[in-house]
């Protein structure tokens, strides 16, 4: 585990820093910020609804070992179902459309979080976080999010995967506690993340360890902010 928490801060699942909101684990540190903002939303009539938040590296890498294998769908970067790559490096590419690299996800410090609007969603909707989703049934909430975090009355939450910044596409959904996850991203270690690749069963090994330096500057460092 020392490595792990050398990479990134990982942190176990049933550590003291964690507590549960609405069945999701997020850093106790934040759990007043995001309900001053729960309550704020609220009164323009959204519900600020979580849809993922802490993940440990061993679901991250079995979301990426999925994708890799056909076993969960790969996304285009307009967000449509696309043909799984043979080549391993462009397979790699592919998934890094959407998904961070295990160990280095942003959702290992349980300071970020993925959220819609509650009140948006038809009953028995199963939210995919999509972009069309974004420009669709969820636009007014993601409008007024843009608003508040524009107006600095977001309570320290703002989006981390936009526009213009590294390659990862663009997530509105996705939002991050700046003050506390600073404090953990200073804890990153490549050269450990490379360590932790070297022993680990996943998919695409050798083209992520040929390229591990460059997808830091273009995945991983360009979202610690």
């Amino acid at each position: 585990m020392s490595c792990l928490m050398d990479c990134f801060g990982l942190r176990e699942v049933d550590s003291s820093d964690f507590v549960k909101v609405d069945g999701y684990i997020v850093d106790k540190q934040i759990l007043g910020d995001y309900n001053k903002l729960k309550e704020s939303l609220s009164k323009f009539g959204f519900a600020l609804r979580i849809e993922s938040a802490y993940r440990p590296f061993e679901r991250q890498l079995s979301i990426w070992n999925r994708k890799a294998s056909g076993e969960l769908k790969l996304l285009s970067a307009e967000g449509l179902p696309m043909e799984r790559p043979t080549d391993e490096e462009e397979l790699m590419y592919a998934i890094l459309t959407w998904s961070a690299l295990p160990g280095a996800s942003r959702h290992h410090l349980g300071t970020d979080l993925d959220v819609v609007d509650g009140n948006a969603c038809p009953a028995g909707y199963e939210v995919e976080l999509t972009p069309a989703e974004c420009d669709g049934m969820f636009r007014p909430f993601h409008e007024k999010l843009t608003e508040l975090m524009g107006a600095g009355e977001s309570f320290g939450f703002q989006r981390v995967f936009v526009p213009g910044r590294g390659r990862i596409q663009p997530e509105k959904w996705h939002i991050a506690h700046l003050p506390t996850s600073r404090k953990y991203l200073e804890s990153f270690s490549l050269k450990n993340l490379r360590a932790l690749y070297e022993k680990t069963d996943i998919a695409c090994k050798s083209a992520l360890l040929d390229n591990l330096n460059s997808l830091a500057y273009d995945y991983i460092y360009p979202y610690f902010v």
